[in-house]
């Protein structure tokens, strides 16, 4: 699947099947949010991301109105991913439980975080939020983050 972002003129692409994997976990731990780590990488002239996987925490908390994720190990389970397949952390993705797929003001909280932590380096983090319900998946968005704002793909 190809979405595009048309405030960036970029592109994203993402197989159906790594959507679906996502879509199970994600009803597996409903009424709860669930998330986790996006990974992937970039075409030679980085207007195309292709997310290729997600890796989840090790630790978490989650209600039905809240994911926190741990970083506990997650440095090497990047650098294990980078060194076999040259794959880079490219995101987050998580769950609104009976909401929408539009990206609340706490996500883009976080994700100023992420794009402005020292440790973290990347600049235009991606966040992919679904909408669940108990048995179905709703909808879900993808944004890119650029200066303070997150913008959807389409």
């Amino acid at each position: 699947m190809k979405l595009t972002n048309t405030y960036k003129n970029v592109s994203l692409m993402i197989e159906e099947s790594l959507l679906g994997k996502l879509t199970q976990i994600a009803l597996q731990n409903y009424p709860n949010e669930s998330g986790g780590f996006l990974v992937g990488y970039y075409s030679q002239d980085f207007m195309t991301l292709h997310i290729t996987d997600f890796v989840l925490p090790q630790q978490q908390k989650s209600s039905s109105f809240l994911f926190q994720r741990s970083v506990v190990g997650i440095k090497e389970v990047f650098n294990r991913l980078f060194a076999i397949k040259k794959y880079y952390y490219v995101g987050e993705w998580h769950t609104h439980p009976n909401g929408s797929s539009i990206y609340s003001q706490i996500d883009l909280k976080a994700m100023i975080e992420i794009a402005t932590c020292e440790t973290v380096n990347i600049t235009n983090p991606i966040l992919l939020i679904f909408s669940i319900s108990k048995n179905t998946l709703q909808d879900f968005s993808f944004y890119i983050y650029d200066n303070k704002g997150l913008y959807r793909y389409e």
